[in-house]
């Protein structure tokens, strides 16, 4: 570990406007950024008492070995370019809130002939009405499921509607009565439109008018003596309040706010929000944190701001209002970025009394038990990983310990359609989205150690040249002298964040097999001058561990906490390469018959097939029929028969092919 007074500047080097400073590892890694009014005030307090700082502060700054700032001309640019930083570099030492889907709508497409009602994600669509957010997604087909009991609107997708309209047969949900079949001409595009149309006015939040009505044919039913009808409507009812008794009015209906709270002790913090919107909590979504460093309520509010609406694809979602339990030291200039997000007024405060501050309170409850029960679920996993990853560090003898492990894996299928897999832990647990993979062709595909060898080489080449390109010198220092955050710097500071990904080296890595593959995966890491990058296998029949290099393999015991964590990445590779493999598998055995027709393009087989309906069909046809395709010929016809089934091309005397044969 570095010693900080080894890269501490002098206090006169470092300048008192505000500004962003980063710390950097070893390898040239941001793994800390942050922002300050004063930047000698605040990069002070790190190097003056470095062993009286929280035990993560500690580890950064004796992880770093060296800092670095930039000077900005306000706290506005100063919050902007530490939310860039923090996207762009992902440092692990950062309080970040990671969730990496977007935020789930209900959402219904006014703007087709056939309205459907489906769940969607990410950017907003023009004519589409949406209705949100709502989390978890079941919530949504939940609520979806029960309206269609009443409004049996379309929610099927297109090509199952297409589907249905050719054979004349609706799916299931027609059967069953979740959907008016328009695709078979149930009822008209007018009379689905129309149910849409009472759809989206419920889910907007005027139900009364549907319900009066609904009570209305029951009454009549039942007077009439239909008392399946009027169980019918009666089940309906009872339907639609059940939507609504999951959808409590909280507040007035205009209103549209996002509530945040924190929970908290020296370690972690969770946070929780409910998401309001006609007055109506549509959502509500929590994460859970690690606290890097000891740092009070106000400043976890403003990075939880930064990087929740900073992630927001489409700024018309964030609401008006967006209510916090504290507000952080530079409140007015992260409201005034969230208005020029939104492009209108938002209000960020604390909410002192009414019906707003006790759903605060209520927030703030949720939040605690989140804490609660991540702690009592995390307790004995957490000390396990870290047995786990101690022993593995030891046996292995490690110098460094194993903050990022990857695994690789090979799949095939009698040497066809060769595929691999990566899966990362970090920390000892999963990182799905570092997850990659990789097609295997050519001379690499020939057997197990090769195909190994390439995937090797290729990850590591990828990383090699990231690292060279996150070490070329870019735009900062122009930022830092004018003070001011242009466009142009702000896009020459962009990188890629998958590339970034890729350019964070493993602590290990492991491959699924014996020694001929680790030394295969040895071989490809020493070409790339990666020498002192460890490498181990994990052989299947034994569970032995194979070092690159050794005639014998490494045993651990069976009970071995490291061991297990071996087996858990491995077949965790394993399951993600056949996954590929399966999806190449079928690839192939889609392969049409059209695909080996000389000279035809993809244009041209599309059209054949949708005048057709299937090769079976264009099979039975005579040329002319084919001839009258656009783009296709007599001749063209004849030839494209012939393939099809089968038949010899007419020849000449000596039995050759006639010339464009």
């Amino acid at each position: 570990m570095a010693d900080p007074s080894s890269y501490r500047p002098k206090p006169g080097e470092i300048p008192t406007q505000p500004g962003v400073y980063r710390f950097i590892d070893a390898q040239g890694r941001v793994i800390y950024v942050g922002k300050a009014k004063s930047l000698r005030s605040r990069l002070n307090s790190y190097f003056s008492s470095p062993k009286q700082l929280p035990p993560k502060t500690y580890a950064m700054v004796h992880t770093a070995e060296r800092v670095e700032w930039t000077v900005v001309g306000s706290e506005l640019e100063a919050i902007q370019l530490e939310y860039t930083w923090i996207k762009q570099h992902t440092p692990r030492f950062n309080v970040m809130y990671r969730d990496d889907k977007s935020y789930p709508y209900l959402a219904v497409t006014m703007n087709e002939k056939f309205p459907r009602v489906q769940v969607m994600r990410g950017d907003k669509r023009k004519g589409v009405k949406y209705f949100g957010p709502f989390h978890p997604a079941k919530a949504i087909r939940e609520t979806v499921d029960t309206m269609l009991r009443v409004f049996p609107v379309r929610s099927c997708s297109a090509g199952v509607f297409k589907r249905a309209e050719a054979s004349g047969r609706p799916c299931l949900l027609g059967y069953i009565d979740k959907c008016a079949a328009p695709c078979v001409g149930a009822v008209s595009a007018e009379e689905h439109r129309g149910l849409a149309e009472e759809f989206v006015e419920v889910m907007s939040g005027r139900p009364e008018k549907h319900m009066r009505r609904i009570e209305q044919q029951m009454e009549a039913a039942v007077a009439e003596l239909r008392y399946e009808d009027a169980a019918r409507h009666r089940d309906d009812l009872q339907a639609l309040r059940r939507v609504f008794e999951r959808n409590a009015v909280v507040l007035p209906e205009d209103t549209e706010a996002d509530i945040f709270a924190v929970a908290g002790d020296e370690l972690e913090a969770a946070v929780q929000v409910f998401h309001v919107r006609q007055g109506r909590i549509r959502g509500q979504r929590g994460w859970v944190s690690e606290k890097v460093e000891d740092i009070d309520e106000a400043r976890l509010i403003e990075q939880l701001l930064l990087q929740v609406y900073g992630d927001m694809p489409d700024a018309e979602r964030i609401p008006r209002e967006v209510l916090v339990p504290a507000l952080p030291d530079d409140h007015e200039e992260i409201g005034l970025w969230l208005s020029e997000m939104r492009g209108a007024k938002v209000s960020l405060r604390v909410p002192q009394r009414g019906d707003k501050a006790a759903l605060l309170g209520t927030v703030a409850e949720n939040a605690e038990q989140a804490l609660r029960l991540h702690k009592t679920r995390r307790s004995s996993d957490l000390t396990t990983r870290s047995a786990a990853l101690r022993e593995l560090q030891e046996h292995l003898d490690l110098s460094e310990p194993l903050l990022r492990v990857e695994c690789f894996d090979v799949s095939h299928t009698g040497g066809t359609n060769v595929v691999a897999s990566m899966v990362v832990l970090e920390d000892g647990l999963p990182k799905k989205k570092d997850y990659r993979r990789f097609s295997v062709r050519g001379a690499a595909a020939r057997d197990d150690t090769s195909a190994m060898r390439d995937v090797i080489a290729r990850r590591f080449s990828r990383y090699l040249k990231e690292l060279e390109k996150a070490e070329s010198p870019v735009s900062e220092e122009a930022v830092a002298e004018s003070g001011e955050i242009d466009a142009e710097a702000k896009e020459s500071t962009a990188v890629d964040r998958e590339a970034v990904r890729f350019a964070y080296p493993p602590s290990l890595v492991v491959v699924d097999g014996g020694q001929p593959q680790v030394n295969a995966a040895r071989a490809a890491l020493d070409e790339l001058g990666l020498m002192d990058m460890p490498v181990v296998g994990l052989a299947k029949r034994l569970e032995e561990i194979w070092l690159p290099g050794d005639d014998f393999p490494l045993v651990l015991p069976r009970s071995s906490e490291g061991l297990y964590m071996l087996q858990r990445i491995r077949d965790e590779a394993h399951r993600f390469a056949i996954a590929y493999h399966r999806t190449a598998r079928s690839k192939q055995m889609t392969h049409s018959a059209l695909d080996d027709v000389p000279g035809l393009g993809p244009k041209k087989r599309a059209a054949l097939v949708e005048h057709f309906g299937s090769v079976a069909n264009l099979t039975q046809a005579a040329p002319e029929d084919v001839a009258a395709v656009p783009g296709l010929g007599l001749a063209s016809a004849e030839k494209i028969l012939r393939h099809l089934r089968g038949d010899a091309p007419e020849s000449d005397p000596d039995g050759e092919s006639s010339p464009g044969e």
